[in-house]
């Protein structure tokens, strides 16, 4: 079975930093691009994205510099790092597979249920 699950999410206050996990099963996701979206308020954001050989890595710009994106192929799982975390940041995470590379943001398949992360005082 195809499976992504995230896992890491809570609460934390502004300023914190949290980790997220995707822990794969079913494949080997070094063959895949991964993306990191959330799921705020508003639309749907590709906040991070790592190619298949991790040698790739894209941000928004809503992130970029705040959040790290990385892999750990003995896991078969890949993590996002958040940093100096905003209210903003508040949402449901979410990680997703795709066959085409980081500069590809649609397409993506076998998506995992979702981590909550809230930042608030």
């Amino acid at each position: 079975q195809l499976q992504l699950v995230e896992s890491g999410g809570g609460l934390v206050q502004p300023g914190d930093s949290l980790g997220l996990s995707c822990a794969a099963s079913g494949f080997d996701l070094t063959h895949f691009t991964i993306g990191w979206f959330r799921q705020g308020p508003g639309e749907r954001e590709r906040v991070a994205c790592i190619s298949n050989n991790g040698r790739e890595t894209v941000y928004a710009a809503s992130v970029k510099g705040r959040f790290t994106v990385s892999v750990d192929k003995a896991k078969n799982t890949v993590y996002l790092q958040m940093s100096s975390l905003k209210s903003e940041d508040t949402a449901v995470y979410y990680c997703a597979r795709n066959v085409f590379s980081c500069a590809q943001t649609t397409g993506y398949q076998v998506w995992g249920q979702g981590t909550q992360v809230t930042v608030s005082s």
